[in-house]
C-alpha cells in the first residue's frame, strides 16, 4: 500500500493547530507592514510640535503624552515583528534614554524603502548587505558632521546647551526653564569623575498646582509627607534609620490576661511604656535627633520622641530609603535600640515646608556637593506633571551619555540631510546590486525633516527642496578640495522668516551625536532582522479553553 501525502504544504509535519507563513505568501511584506504600523502610530509624535496619544492602558489608567517609549510600553504589542522594532526602541530608552522615537520611525522607513526594491526585484539578501554597508557608512559620516561639544560639564551654560534640544523635543517653549534646572541638579551631584555619574541620584517630586516657573531644584531629598510628631524641624541633627516598626514588638500568640483588682491594671502597661522610654532615652543619649522609620510608628513611641524632642518621619517606600541613607550616610537598622556611631548619619537641615498647600519635608545638606538632588515640579494637571517628568527623566539621561561622548551634531533635522547627501554619494561609488539599497537607505533618513516640516504645518515638499538645494551646495564636487565645511540648515518649526528654515548651529538646536548613532544603529539592526525572517511558525497556545470574560451586566439585578 502506498503512503498517502497530504495535499496541504506541512500538515502532518506539526501538531494540529500550529500557523505558518511562508515567504511564497508574501511573510517579509506583511511583517513590513506590521512594522510600518507601529511606525506611523508614533511618527507623528516626533519633534517638538509632536501630537500628544491618550494610551488607556489594561488598568484603565489614561496617559497622555508624546514619548514614543511610554507609548510602547502601554500598548504592549504582540505582533512577532513589531516587538522586534519595540524591543530595539526599548534599548534605546536602556541605552541612552533619549532618540526612542527616531528608532522607530527610521526603522519604519528603512522597510518601507526595503519593500520598495522588493517588489523591483531584489531580493532581500541583497537590501540586507547593502544596508549593512550604508550603517557602517553612516556611522563613519556622522563623525564628521560634529560642529560643537560639551567642553567643560561643569559649566551650567555649556551643560544647559546641550539638554535644550533634547527637552525642546517634549516640552517645547519650556526647555530654557527645564535644562538649566537639570544642568543645576546634576552639577549638584556630579561625582569628581563625572563618568561614575548615577542617574539615580536626581530625584523628582510632583506637587499640583502652580505653574511650571515655581518649580525648583533642592540639594538633598524631598518627601511628600510632613513628620509624625510635633517636631518639624532640626538643623546639624545626627540621623539614624529604622527599617523595623518603633513599637512593642508584639507576641506571636494571642494570649489571655486576668486582672484581678484596678491596680494591676494599672500596673498593666507600666512595663511596656518603660520599655520604650529606655529606647527613646537610648536614642537621646546618642546625640540622635532626626528618626526616619521604614516602617509604622506605635503611638506610645511617638509620645515619647515627642517629648525628648527627637523628629520622626515614615518613608514608606524602601529604595526611598536607601537613597536618604546614601544622602545621610547612615545605616538602616533592623533592631530598635541605640546605633553605634558609624551607623548613624548626619544631616545639615530637615525642615518642613508648605508648597501650594501640601507640606513636604525635605533632607538638606548645606555643602557645595550632594548625594542627591531633587526637582520640585510644579503643574496644572496629573498628566502635565508626568509629561514633564519625562522631559526631565530625558534630559538627565542625556548627561550619562554625555560623560561618554560630548559631541555635537546639528539638530532640526540638519543632520539627517547631510547624512542623505553623503550616502547617496557613497551608493554612486558602489558597484553591484547593494548600490540600489544603499540609495534607498540614504533616502529613508528624509523622514525626519519631513516629519518636522509636517507637524509644524509647514509644505513639506517646499521645505525640504530648499534643504535638498543648500545641503548639495555645501557637500558639491567644486567644494571637496577646501575645508569641509558642515551644512547646517535645518527645518525652522516656528517658520519666523517665512522659508520654513534656519540655521541649526546658530539657533542652538544641536543633538548629541552618539544618541543619534546608537538610534541608527538600532534601527538598522531591526529592519535587517525583519528582512532577513522568511517564515513564522506560531505555535498553539498551551492549555485548555480560555477562561470566560468578565460579565458585562455584572451589577445589573436580573
Amino acid at each position: 500500500m502506498s503512503l498517502s501525502i497530504p495535499n496541504a504544504p506541512n500538515s502532518g509535519l506539526f501538531k494540529p493547530g500550529y500557523q505558518n507563513y511562508d515567504a511564497e505568501d508574501g511573510a517579509v511584506i506583511r511583517n513590513i507592514e506590521a512594522c510600518r504600523t507601529i511606525s506611523q502610530t508614533v511618527a507623528t509624535s516626533l519633534g517638538p510640535y509632536g501630537r500628544n496619544k491618550i494610551v488607556i492602558n489594561h488598568l484603565q489608567k489614561m496617559i497622555l503624552t508624546s514619548d514614543a517609549a511610554t507609548i510602547l510600553r502601554e500598548l504592549e504589542v504582540v505582533h512577532p515583528a513589531a516587538k522586534l522594532v519595540v524591543m530595539a526602541s526599548q534599548q534605546q530608552e536602556a541605552e541612552m534614554g533619549d532618540a526612542t522615537n527616531l528608532v522607530i520611525v527610521l526603522a519604519g522607513e528603512l522597510l518601507k524603502k526595503a519593500e520598495e526594491l522588493i517588489r523591483m526585484g531584489l531580493k532581500t539578501s541583497d537590501i540586507v548587505v547593502g544596508y549593512e554597508k550604508a550603517q557602517i557608512e553612516v556611522l563613519k559620516v556622522l563623525e564628521d558632521l560634529e560642529i560643537d561639544k560639551v567642553e567643560d560639564i561643569r559649566s551650567l551654560p555649556s551643560l544647559s546647551k546641550a539638554l535644550r534640544t533634547v527637552i525642546a523635543a517634549k516640552q517645547t517653549g519650556n526647555e530654557a526653564i527645564l535644562a538649566d534646572m537639570v544642568a543645576e541638579a546634576v552639577l549638584a551631584v556630579l561625582p569628581k569623575n563625572p563618568y561614575n555619574f548615577n542617574v539615580d541620584n536626581i530625584r523628582v517630586v510632583k506637587i499640583m498646582g502652580g505653574s511650571l516657573e515655581q518649580s525648583r531644584v533642592v540639594k538633598g531629598m524631598v518627601f511628600g509627607r510632613q513628620p509624625e510628631g510635633t517636631i518639624k524641624k532640626a538643623t546639624k541633627a545626627k540621623v539614624g534609620v529604622f527599617s523595623c516598626p518603633l513599637d512593642i514588638a508584639q507576641t506571636e500568640t494571642k494570649g489571655t490576661v486576668l486582672l484581678k483588682n484596678a491596680q494591676e491594671m494599672l500596673d498593666f502597661t507600666k512595663g511596656e511604656e518603660a520599655q520604650v522610654e529606655n529606647v527613646v532615652k537610648e536614642l537621646h543619649d546618642s546625640g540622635m535627633r532626626v528618626v526616619v522609620a521604614g516602617s509604622s510608628v506605635g503611638e506610645l513611641a511617638l509620645h515619647y520622641l515627642n517629648r525628648a524632642g527627637i523628629l520622626v518621619i515614615k518613608v514608606m517606600s524602601k529604595f526611598e530609603l536607601r537613597r536618604l541613607c546614601r544622602v545621610v550616610g547612615a545605616t538602616p537598622l533592623a533592631r530598635l535600640g541605640a546605633p553605634m556611631p558609624e551607623e548613624m548619619g548626619s544631616i545639615d537641615v530637615v525642615e518642613t515646608l508648605e508648597i501650594g498647600g501640601d507640606r513636604v519635608t525635605v533632607f538638606r545638606q548645606e555643602n557645595e556637593t550632594t548625594r542627591t538632588a531633587t526637582i520640585v515640579l510644579r503643574g496644572a494637571t496629573q498628566n502635565h506633571l508626568d509629561d514633564i517628568e519625562r522631559a526631565v527623566d530625558d534630559g538627565v539621561n542625556v548627561v550619562k551619555a554625555i560623560t561618554r561622548d560630548a559631541r555635537l551634531v546639528p539638530g532640526a533635522g540638519a543632520a539627517e540631510m547631510g547624512l542623505i547627501e553623503r550616502i547617496s554619494a557613497y551608493a554612486d561609488r558602489t558597484p553591484g546590486l547593494p548600490q540600489y539599497a544603499i540609495r534607498k537607505y540614504a533616502e529613508a533618513f528624509e523622514v525626519v525633516p519631513r516629519l518636522l516640516a509636517e507637524s509644524a504645518g509647514l509644505d513639506a515638499t517646499e521645505v525640504l527642496a530648499r534643504l535638498y538645494t543648500a545641503h548639495s551646495k555645501a557637500a558639491g564636487p567644486e567644494k571637496q578640495g577646501e575645508e569641509d565645511k558642515v551644512c547646517t540648515l535645518g527645518v525652522d518649526i516656528e517658520n519666523e522668516d517665512g522659508s520654513g528654515t534656519l540655521d541649526a548651529e546658530a539657533e542652538g538646536i544641536l543633538d548629541l551625536m552618539v544618541s543619534k548613532s546608537w538610534a541608527v544603529k538600532l534601527a538598522t539592526e531591526a529592519a535587517r532582522t525583519v528582512l532577513s525572517v522568511d517564515q513564522i511558525i506560531v505555535a498553539r497556545q498551551a492549555g485548555g479553553p480560555k477562561p470566560p470574560g468578565p460579565n458585562p451586566n455584572w451589577d445589573e439585578d436580573d
